[in-house]
């Protein structure tokens, strides 16, 4: 009888028994995912070995891989002369001649060994007795093509990987997605286009942190659910860390994909699919990751490359560079008219709203929303994750929206969908069940009919918006200044105090001259400055220049509310203190606004004009975006009633008293 995925995957993690006491829990991954990488390339390779040696015999030159890979249409070889047969069959020499069959590999296939630190893990294990041991366990395992194909074994390979995540949780958030948040975002990316596939179709899916290819692996798996006959999915990906790049590139070779198609290092600063495009696009990257170590080749992309680069729409703050993911996506979507491309990101709430209007952030989703892009926002449950029991969001960007779709976005709150684990797993203490991610895809449905259809509009989990109702207009309300003018012991003692006053050679003259004033006050401007020339005068001091006039003048100044309106060139002049902004909503005017919302409780306001720092242009508004999804599906809980909770704390009295009665007999 064909042993199940589960028992194969069981089976092989239990090598994590003859690891107990040298290794942590969190480390068994390091072993048992290269081994039984390992060994299925063992079994892979074993009808093309002889050949190989043949042609590795018979080139003489360096860099012949590629060309022996060609030769013999295989992605990998190795040209040792060992294998799991011959080391297993020699104990005393098992470390030797397992290091001798490691470096024998082809470049490729090297480098994923490499990745995992494997020839460390060798030592490790020779110095801990155990090497041979897990040797022989693998050497059992019924892991050959014809009895497990490319699809089970990727299927056992997920298993085992799940596994890994699993045993190390402390740090699982930095490598893993939950499966259930990936089984969702799969579902809401693809639901659109399910029955839409041709016979012989090419579909390429890319993941830019695609940590361990779980996503990949989901996509490429609800593609092939389809059943569409010569169907073909190609999946790319890029990741940071080392060792998550080597397991999602095993595990795609394990599956029968080319493994050159994942990629290591920062898809910020070196991008390992550029000029690539793809028909659907996901990923879960670090939630808030800082950008400053690649800041310099980050702006100088922007600067150089603007719109024909990644990164033209703004740069995000230097502390989250989750908006640089999605435009690093973005630039990598097909045109319309090549078929277009739909993408998914995992988000916190910080993208939806940080930010003022002109920011980096407000102008990045400016750019999307106004091109159109942004179709639909989800969002979870908090406590979803491993790492961070945070709110999390799903973005849905596509475009090729339909037309009844354009010009519109969709927010979904899926938040209350969840159920409470029976066991935490680091942050993580609720999952979304089949049932709920049924139920959620179903809302995602819904939600598009209503985009569609005025008449569904209302749902109370379900919002539909032009794209124009995220922007508002950020103006600036200026009220005028107002001020009287006195001399007293404080505010001489301040001016005395002040850098360019000290400076000023008959600065003790001039406060001498001032004495007399102490005391002082003067309702107007031009009074107070015929008593202050007047006493300088009698003085003997001539009036300082512009810089220590301006400090008497700060010193002397006092804000009143019912003081002096202080102008220049016969215009009002703003005070500072009582400025105050307004986020007009895009759609109305900002007269109209003004006049109903500011003006009845401020008559003397103004809306004041903006200049921009770059241009030097003026204007009266800001534009900026905003995503307040919270807002909009808060639901007002009025308070209990004084009677409600009087007769509660009575309730409660006669408990207590009830109980204490019980203590004291």
């Amino acid at each position: 009888m064909k042993t199940s995925h589960s028992q194969l995957a069981n089976l092989i993690w239990k090598v994590a028994d003859l690891l107990r006491g040298n290794y942590k829990q969190s480390e068994y991954g390091r072993v048992i995912l290269p081994f039984t990488v390992l060994r299925r390339m063992d079994y892979v390779m074993e009808p093309t070995r002889e050949l190989v040696w043949e042609k590795d015999a018979a080139y003489n030159f360096p860099d012949k891989d590629e060309l022996i890979c060609d030769q013999i249409g295989v992605r990998f070889f190795n040209r040792s002369k060992q294998s799991f047969k011959t080391i297993a069959a020699d104990p005393a020499s098992a470390r030797k001649n397992l290091q001798d069959y490691v470096r024998g590999f082809s470049s490729a296939a090297r480098e994923i060994v490499e990745k995992y630190e494997f020839e460390r893990q060798i030592v490790r294990l020779d110095n801990a007795g155990v090497l041979y041991k897990v040797i022989a366990a693998f050497a059992d395992f019924p892991l050959n093509p014809e009895q497990v194909d490319n699809h089970d074994m990727g299927v056992i390979f997920e298993e085992l990987i799940r596994k890994f995540a699993d045993a190390s949780n402390e740090t699982a958030g930095e490598h893993f997605t939950p499966r259930e948040v990936i089984e969702l975002i799969v579902n809401l990316l693809l639901a659109p286009d399910l029955g839409k596939f041709n016979p012989g179709d090419v579909i390429n899916i890319l993941d830019p942190a695609c940590g361990t290819g779980g996503m990949l692996s989901a996509a490429e798996e609800h593609i092939r659910d389809q059943a569409v006959p010569g169907l073909n999915v190609e999946v790319f990906g890029q990741e940071l860390n080392a060792e998550s790049y080597a397991i999602c590139q095993s595990d795609m070779m394990m599956k029968g994909h080319d493994p050159a198609n994942i990629k290591l290092g920062n898809s910020f600063s070196k991008d390992r699919h550029h000029g690539k495009t793809f028909d659907y696009m996901l990923a879960n990257p670090p939630f808030g990751v800082e950008w400053k170590n690649v800041e310099d080749e980050v702006k100088a992309e922007a600067e150089a490359l603007k719109h024909s680069g990644r990164f033209g729409a703004g740069l995000p703050r230097i502390n989250d560079g989750s908006f640089l993911f999605l435009q690093h996506m973005i630039s990598k979507m097909r045109q319309p008219s090549q078929g277009g491309t739909r993408l998914a990101i995992v988000f916190n709430g910080s993208p939806l709203f940080t930010g003022a209007a002109g920011s980096g952030e407000s102008e990045i989703r400016r750019w999307i929303i106004e091109r159109d892009l942004l179709e639909t926002i989800v969002a979870l449950p908090d406590q979803l994750f491993y790492n961070t029991g945070i709110s999390t969001y799903f973005w849905i960007l596509s475009n090729r929206k339909d037309p009844v779709h354009k010009g519109k976005a969709v927010l979904i709150d899926a938040r209350g969908y969840w159920a409470k684990m029976r066991k935490s797993l680091g942050e993580k203490r609720k999952e979304i069940t089949e049932e709920q991610t049924f139920e959620i895809t179903k809302l995602y449905g819904e939600a598009m009919d209503a985009a569609a259809d005025p008449s569904h509009w209302g749902h109370g989990k379900v919002k539909v918006f032009d794209n124009e109702d995220f922007g508002y207009q950020r103006i600036t309300i200026d009220r005028p200044l107002r001020q009287r003018f006195e001399l007293t012991e404080e505010n001489v003692k301040a001016l005395a105090e002040t850098k360019s006053f000290a400076a000023y050679t008959d600065g003790q003259l001039l406060l001498e001259a001032f004495k007399p004033l102490i005391g002082t006050a003067w309702p107007t401007r031009v009074a107070a400055r015929k008593a202050l020339l007047a006493a300088a005068a009698e003085g003997g001091v001539i009036w300082p220049g512009a810089t220590v006039d301006k400090a008497i003048w700060n010193a002397v100044a006092v804000s009143d509310p019912v003081g002096e309106v202080q102008t220049k060139k016969g215009e009002p002049l703003p005070d500072p203190d009582l400025r105050d902004y307004e986020n007009v909503p895009l759609k109305e005017d900002i007269d109209e606004y003004f006049e109903r919302e500011v003006r009845p409780h401020v008559p003397d306001a103004w809306i004041a004009e903006i200049k921009d720092p770059k241009t030097k242009e003026g204007s009266r508004a800001k534009i900026g975006y905003e995503i307040p999804l919270t807002r909009h599906f808060y639901v007002y809980t009025p308070p209990r009633s004084l009677a409600e909770i009087d007769t509660e704390l009575k309730k409660l009295e006669t408990q207590i008293q009830s109980l204490l009665s019980e203590v004291t007999g």
